[in-house]
């Protein structure tokens, strides 16, 4: 609801609350005494601020949905030259750190995703109906301020104060334009994942940049395959391709949840951490946001997030017995297992599988009667594990199928480097060409596109391109060899409610010698803790005690990531060369496969950050055989001609400070 000051001063407070009430019920939505007394309370407390301040000719908006994950700002004050983010607490007497993080979380969203707000101050302030008077230090910069704190006898003397000590822009905020400006958030993986589970559409979750609609006409594409498999009554696999952070997971979750949810579709995963953090959240959304006890979203995340490889295994076992889905969702379908690992027994389980993953998925969806419909989401570059199958497998048994399954993909599946990585060799006669199943734009970064490119001209030895790259568009990633330095950079950027961490190779078993010997690799609460917990838990990622590895993180993202360098990636006669730690010393990897796989762990631990990334080489030790500093030196220099600055330099000139102002 928008009003000018004016028009919110001429009546009175029990007349806003009415009118929020009203547009509440509007969205069928039940409307508690107690969030009646909160507007009534609130309306108050900017009427008399706005009295006191001169702020007759200011827009206020009122319960302001940015329609991210249902996220309601209390109020906003748009002056013409500021912009003012308001949660309000009614009844509190204190100003508590969870409060303080959600009205900087606010305004850091307006300022990162709404277009009109970066060319103005956004503050944010935390108004405690009770509170006694504060002081805060406030300082003057372009971007978002800190938190302030205030309580309605406040208010009006701090808003009035701000907007004299702020300089007149050259051009003032334009309250209208303001409000027309798009609202385009990036959301996370556990985001989109409650929202879908509230059953709203990947549409409702808009993204930066151009990727919405890269996402959505590749959400498009698969639907219209899944139609049509349904009306001719066909068997097909649609591949889903795309850079790494494009959306593919993303585009998957949507049809479990949302498009497919009415054919009982099922999201089929290897990546055990990625199923149980994903779990963990839909549990949680439904007992703090919904009120419902944990039973039910328990059982229907397991029916709807299941681990592929033990879906395999229940169908080998139970012959006779079809899947209730007609659709599945394989994510990261290129890492399905070959016949040789399949079939390989674990010291918990015998295995009962005796084809690849891929042969075994095309015969169990061959039982569901009528129609089946196979949605592989296929990651470039990201093998990680001996006897993942690639995308050849998938090719093969399609064709050994003799008709009974046919596909559909974008040009990309015949364009791989390596056999492994291309569906078939040329053209087939059951493979559908459709350029719109993969997705080219990267969204997981919020503002930069280049970072997967970047990155790949980094590993694959291209330092020149990848200078070029950064020069052009100033990427996210900065280089520091002191561990504490980076702990620092990450703790003052993880502001309001975003996450940081820690992440590094599995391999790389020398860093316990900095320090950063704990490593998260598992699926069980640990995992879940680490993604879903905020600090002060020392359970939690921004505890930055424990390194998340490539097998906790692939598929997960962090807000701000720490890389720790670890000697099994190291550079040797200019390129170069992947390791493994034996003993007491470190061993060359001659094996090709085993050196992309290596490779590739770096290329998903560079592209999990969404704003920024602070690589960590450590300086090593003169003493130590298995930390040379000489080598470490090497990757060093190679990042710094790679295009990445010092930790030193400042991200954003936007975070530069000026001297603070007591108010």
């Amino acid at each position: 609801m928008t009003a000018s000051g004016q028009d919110l001063l001429a009546a009175p407070p029990e007349h806003w609350a009415a009118r929020l009430a009203y547009c509440q019920a509007g969205q069928f939505s039940e409307v508690q005494r107690t969030q009646r007394e909160s507007w009534r309370g609130l309306a108050a407390a900017l009427q008399a601020a706005l009295h006191q301040a001169g702020g007759a000719c200011w827009t206020v908006l009122l319960e302001c949905d940015l329609l991210r994950l249902e996220k309601r700002i209390d109020a906003i004050i748009l002056t013409d030259r500021a912009i003012f983010v308001i949660e309000y607490k009614h009844g509190a007497c204190g100003f508590a750190p969870t409060d303080m993080a959600q009205a900087e979380d606010y305004a850091l969203d307006l300022f990162d995703f709404h277009a009109a707000s970066r060319a103005h101050p956004v503050i944010p302030l935390l108004l405690c109906s009770d509170a006694p008077d504060p002081a805060n230090q406030w300082p003057i910069l372009h971007g978002v301020t800190p938190v302030l704190k205030t309580n309605p006898r406040r208010l009006g003397a701090l808003l009035r104060q701000i907007q004299a000590e702020l300089p007149t822009p050259l051009q003032p905020l334009d309250a209208p334009a303001w409000r027309a400006a798009p609202y385009k958030p990036v959301p996370t993986i556990i985001d989109a994942a409650r929202r879908l589970f509230d059953r709203h559409g990947v549409e409702a979750i808009a993204s930066a940049r151009a990727g919405a609609i890269d996402l959505s006409r590749t959400t498009e594409a698969v639907r219209d395959a899944i139609a049509a498999a349904r009306d001719r009554g066909e068997r097909r696999v649609v591949f889903v391709t795309g850079v790494p952070g494009a959306g593919k997971t993303l585009c998957g979750l949507n049809l479990a949840f949302g498009t497919e949810s009415a054919t009982g579709a099922a999201f089929l995963t290897g990546n055990a951490p990625l199923v149980a953090v994903l779990r963990g959240a839909l549990e949680m959304d439904a007992r703090k946001r919904q009120g419902r006890g944990p039973r039910q979203p328990r059982r229907e995340a397991r029916t709807v997030l299941q681990n592929v490889h033990r879906f395999l295994e229940h169908h080998v076992r139970h012959l006779a017995e079809a899947p209730a889905e007609h659709v599945v969702v394989f994510d990261e379908a290129q890492r399905a297992w070959d016949a040789d690992q399949a079939g390989r027994d674990t010291q918990r389980r015998s295995s009962v599988l005796s084809l690849s993953e891929p042969g075994h998925m095309l015969e169990i969806m061959a039982r569901v009667p009528g129609w089946s419909v196979i949605v592989a989401l296929i990651g470039n570059g990201q093998e990680i594990n001996t006897g993942e199958a690639g995308l050849a497998e998938w090719g093969a048994v399609i064709a050994a199928s003799n008709g009974v399954w046919s596909a559909s993909a974008a040009p990309r599946v015949l364009q791989g480097r390596e056999a492994a990585q291309r569906l078939a060799n040329g053209p087939v006669p059951w493979l559908s060409i459709h350029p719109a199943l993969d997705l080219t734009l990267p969204i997981r970064s919020v503002h930069h596109a280049a970072c997967a490119e970047w990155v790949d001209a980094v590993l694959t030895d291209r330092p020149e391109e990848a200078r070029a790259i950064a020069v052009a568009g100033g990427l996210p990633f900065r280089l520091t060899r002191d561990l504490g330095q980076m702990r620092q950079a990450l703790r003052s950027r993880a502001r309001g409610l975003r996450r940081a961490g820690l992440v590094c190779s599995a391999k790389a078993k020398r860093l316990r010698a900095e320090g950063l010997g704990a490593q998260l690799h598992g699926a069980d609460a640990e995992v879940v803790n680490w993604f879903l917990r905020h600090w002060p838990d020392v359970r939690a990622s921004d505890a930055l005690e424990v390194c998340a590895t490539e097998y906790a993180c692939q598929g997960l993202e962090l807000d701000h990531v720490g890389l720790a360098w670890g000697g099994d990636f190291i550079r040797s006669a200019g390129e170069w060369q992947a390791r493994r730690f034996a003993g007491t010393s470190w061993q060359t990897v001659h094996g090709a496969d085993t050196q992309r796989h290596i490779r590739n762990t770096y290329r998903v631990l560079m592209t999990r950050a969404r704003f920024d990334t602070i690589l960590f080489v450590p300086p090593g030790h003169g003493e130590d055989a298995t930390r040379p500093p000489a080598e470490a030196d090497e990757v060093a220099r190679y990042l710094l001609r790679c295009g990445v600055p010092a930790l030193e330099a400042p991200l954003r000139e936007a975070e530069d400070e000026a001297p603070a102002l007591l108010l």
